[in-house]
């Protein structure tokens, strides 16, 4: 029996989000202060893509251009076999699309307070448009990780006890 789809299975979030791509360590480099909604501008071979769950975030970061746009950038998107010569580049960049004041929120930020935009997941929503979460950031220092993999490392141990303990 074979599946349509192809590719690899998303994962569907409690909110009913068909997640495509999550980006883990972003939470544990940055604090992240406040998080948007944004829309992202994509040709219909990556468009596809995304439907077979493929695409990658692990090294992407999001920058304002001097034309007041919010790019994301060096997303990872593979290529769809099946587009042959109108395929995309994988890594290009991308731009996001958010109200205007949301992007003049961004970039004073960026440029006064020293943030960063860091892309957190993208999914499909329930309309089944491609959304990328991303997080208005402030990088953490050596110690603040640590301290963030003893919680975790706690958080473990006190679950494995209470389970013991019946």
């Amino acid at each position: 029996m074979s599946s349509k789809s192809g590719g690899a299975k998303k994962r569907a979030s409690n909110d009913g989000l068909k997640i495509i791509a999550d980006n883990r360590k972003a939470r544990f480099n940055y604090s992240i202060e406040e998080t948007f909604e944004a829309g992202i501008e994509l040709k219909g071979s990556e468009v596809k893509s995304l439907r077979n769950g493929q695409g990658s975030l692990n090294e992407a970061y999001a920058h304002a251009t001097k034309d007041g746009e919010i790019m994301l950038v060096n997303a990872y998107i593979p290529v769809y076999l099946q587009a042959n010569r109108f395929n995309h580049e994988t890594r290009r960049p991308r731009k996001l699309l958010l109200h205007r004041r949301e992007i003049d929120k961004l970039t004073a930020a960026i440029q006064r307070q020293g943030m960063t935009i860091v892309p957190l997941r993208m999914y499909f929503n329930e309309k089944g448009r491609v959304k990328v979460e991303i997080g208005l950031a402030q990088g953490k220092k050596l110690a603040d990780k640590r301290e963030t993999l003893k919680e975790r490392s706690w958080e473990r141990d006190k679950a494995r006890l209470l389970r013991e303990k019946g």
